[in-house]
């Protein structure tokens, strides 16, 4: 009796039930037109914050165009352009740039690489070892650019403003006694190679292109050094979440006598800490996160890193070369421990 008339009960409620949605069905659908740019001649072009997403970009046969990518993206080619400008947000896996000629570029990335090219100027930040093939006439400079939602873009793609390999370029094609890439003069004005936009579209953008207000740390890279006197300066989880690296190298920066060689986020284990400290004293710190080193170059670089330390960490730890002649050696192991993958990012 208590059964009397479920069974239509149950056909009624089969008969109103949701059908079943499935992840793929909630996918935004994504028009490929929306992603590309191709066949400009002489026009000032791009996407703003929050158009692009993390989806994957063409830009392709392009002619005097200046090209804007204010939003963070999967990945990016950029084929047969001739006399562009561009701009490329942070790009979490790779951007290919084929058959180009006579383009100022500046971009963020996982991988570059470059074939059938020639006479570039690459503003660059590359968590990897930039490539070039079959280019000739292409110089390079250290990724140098802010407007707002920019360091939020940088996380997006999964990117560290402290991982930049930019001037440490491999050439697979190299021609015996030539030179097919170079550096950018130090100290660049970057607005000269790469203008502000000036179309409507972008209007709303604050864009600097100072070394003071970089996202990204200027680094001298492959350059002469100033003096024979290094030191390796490493900030663990509390300091780094201060933004103590930041506020150190922007300070260093103001210095004329000492430069920022290079910078690089990577993650340990306690047994790699005693190999690159040589002391145990780091080990719960290097599990507490990333760790960030910079390589600091001057005549009295290790006194003044630590009147700067003082005043940058408050109090967290940190580690700073005991001299100038252990300099060159925590240097080597700290970075070298990152170049052979057995940490980072």
């Amino acid at each position: 009796m208590g059964c009397f008339g479920s069974k239509y009960g149950n056909e009624r409620a089969l008969a109103h039930e949701e059908p079943k949605v499935y992840s793929w069905d909630r996918r935004e659908r994504v028009d490929p037109k929306d992603y590309t740019l191709q066949n400009l001649s002489g026009e000032t072009v791009g996407r703003l914050p929050g158009e692009v997403k993390g989806q994957q970009f063409i830009i392709d046969n392009c002619k005097d165009c200046n090209i804007y990518i204010f939003d963070h993206s999967a990945t990016i080619t950029v084929d047969d352009c001739t006399n562009c400008r561009i701009f490329l947000g942070p790009i979490q896996g790779s951007v290919f740039i084929r058959d180009c000629t006579d383009c100022q570029i500046a971009l963020a990335c996982q991988q570059f690489r470059t074939r059938d090219c020639k006479k570039l100027d690459i503003f660059l930040h590359c968590v990897t070892q930039p490539i070039i093939e079959a280019t000739t006439a292409i110089r390079f400079g250290c990724f140098q650019y802010y407007y707002k939602e920019l360091k939020d873009q940088f996380a997006a793609a999964k990117l560290s403003v402290f991982s930049n390999n930019w001037s440490n370029i491999h050439d697979f094609t190299p021609v015996a006694g030539e030179n097919n890439w170079m550096l950018i003069p130090e100290n660049p004005a970057v607005d000269d190679y790469l203008p502000r936009p000036s179309s409507d579209k972008f209007m709303t953008m604050d864009i600097s292109t100072t070394i003071k207000d970089s996202v990204v740390p200027i680094t001298t890279g492959c350059r002469r050094k100033l003096s024979s006197n290094s030191c390796l300066v490493a900030f663990f989880a509390d300091a780094i979440a201060s933004d103590a690296p930041l506020k150190y190298v922007k300070q260093l920066q103001q210095e004329t006598n000492c430069t920022v060689v290079q910078t690089k986020q990577l993650s340990m284990k306690p047994e790699d800490s005693m190999r690159v400290f040589y002391t145990e004293r780091y080990n719960d710190e290097v599990l507490k996160g990333d760790i960030i080193g910079v390589e600091v170059n001057g005549d009295n670089v290790l006194e003044l890193s630590r009147q700067l330390l003082e005043r940058c960490c408050m109090g967290n730890l940190y580690y700073l070369s005991d001299s100038a002649s252990a300099g060159n050696q925590d240097i080597d192991a700290f970075f070298n421990f990152n170049d052979v993958g057995m940490g980072g990012l």
